[in-house]
C-alpha cells in the first residue's frame, strides 16, 4: 500500500479531532453501548488519543499491520467501530472502498465527512450488511466494550459472515495487564481508587472505572493474550494469529516521544517492533493486541 517512510509522515493527520456535544444521540444507542461508555466518547475521551505518545505508536503500528494484512485496493473494507474514521481516512486515501459502522451518531456524522468514506450507525453484534459483502472486516474497538464472552463471539461471527470466503477479519483488544503498566508509567497508583481498578481487571478482565475519570478509560474488557485467538477461532475464523501492537515500548515515556518526533528513528522502531510482533513472551506487555484470521470458505 505505502512505502514505510511515507506512512510515518502522511498518517500524522488524525480524524479524531472532532468534539461531540455532550449527550448527542445517546437516547438512540442505549441498547448498543452502556451509558458510561457513551458518556466517555461524548466527552471526547478518544478525540486526540492517537495523535501523540503511546497513542501515536498504537496508530502507526496498527496501520503497519493493516498495510500487510489487507488485500490490495480497491477492496471493500468494513470498519466496524471505526469511530470518526481515524483508520478509514488513510484507507480511503489509499484507494479502498471504506464503510464505517459505529453506534455513536456523532462518530458516524464525522466519518461521513471524510472523502471516500461512507458511515452508518450500527452494532457489531448485528450488522446490517449482506453476507460475503466485504473483502475485509475490521473490529478495532467493539471487542473492548463487550464484557460478555458470548457477545464478543457474536461480533466475531458477524464479521466472518460479512467477509467474503477467505476474507481478512482483524480485531483489536486491550491487554489484561494494560492498566497495571499504565498506572506505573503515568503515576496513577498514587491516586485513590486506581489500585482497585487494576485489581479488578487482573482478576476477571473487566475494567471498571466507576468514578468516570476520563484519563482512566471507561468500562471495558481486557483480554489475556491467549483469549483473543481462542475466541476468533471458536467464532469460525481460520489461521488466526495474534500480534503485539506496541510491545513494551509504549511505556517508554519521553524517550518514545523523542523517537516519534524523528521520522528516521520512527522507521527504525517500527521495523524492530515488526520483527518481534509474533513473539509470545511480548504479547502480555503490549497495551493492545490484534488478532487476524480468515473467514470460512
Amino acid at each position: 500500500m505505502h512505502n514505510r517512510r511515507a506512512y510515518v509522515i502522511t498518517t500524522r493527520r488524525a480524524h479524531g479531532a472532532i468534539r461531540l456535544p455532550f449527550g448527542w444521540g445517546m437516547g438512540q444507542v442505549r441498547g448498543m453501548l452502556r451509558p458510561e461508555i457513551l458518556d466517555y466518547y461524548a466527552r471526547g475521551g478518544e478525540t486526540d488519543r492517537l495523535a501523540e505518545g503511546s497513542g501515536r505508536l498504537e496508530f502507526l503500528r496498527t496501520w503497519d499491520i493493516l498495510t500487510r494484512a489487507l488485500p490490495s485496493p480497491p477492496a471493500r473494507i468494513l470498519d466496524v467501530g471505526g469511530a470518526t474514521g481515524v483508520y478509514a481516512a488513510p484507507l480511503a486515501e489509499a484507494g479502498y472502498d471504506v464503510r464505517v459502522v459505529d453506534p455513536v451518531p456523532g462518530h458516524v456524522a464525522a466519518a461521513n465527512e471524510i472523502p471516500g468514506v461512507t458511515a452508518v450507525q450500527g452494532d457489531a453484534r448485528d450488522l446490517a450488511e449482506a453476507d460475503s459483502s466485504a473483502d475485509a472486516v475490521l473490529l478495532l474497538g467493539p471487542l473492548y466494550h463487550l464484557p460478555d464472552r458470548s457477545d464478543r463471539l457474536t461480533a466475531w461471527r458477524e464479521a466472518a459472515r460479512v467477509a467474503r470466503p477467505g476474507g481478512v477479519v482483524a480485531g483489536a483488544v486491550i491487554s489484561r495487564f494494560a492498566s497495571l503498566f499504565d498506572g506505573v508509567a503515568k503515576g496513577y497508583f498514587a491516586e485513590p481508587g486506581f489500585t482497585g481498578i487494576v485489581e479488578g481487571a487482573l482478576a476477571d478482565g473487566v475494567h471498571r472505572n466507576d468514578g468516570n475519570r476520563l484519563e482512566w478509560f471507561t468500562s471495558a474488557y481486557f483480554h489475556r493474550p491467549e483469549e483473543v485467538s481462542a475466541e476468533a477461532t471458536e467464532a469460525g475464523l481460520s489461521g488466526v494469529r495474534t500480534l503485539a501492537v506496541e510491545g513494551p515500548v509504549w511505556i517508554a515515556g519521553e524517550r518514545l516521544t523523542d523517537m516519534l518526533a524523528s521520522p528516521d528513528l520512527t522507521v527504525v522502531m517500527l521495523d524492530m517492533l515488526r520483527r518481534v510482533e509474533h513473539e509470545p513472551s511480548i504479547l502480555g506487555a503490549s497495551s493492545h493486541l490484534i488478532a487476524i484470521g480468515n473467514a470460512p470458505g
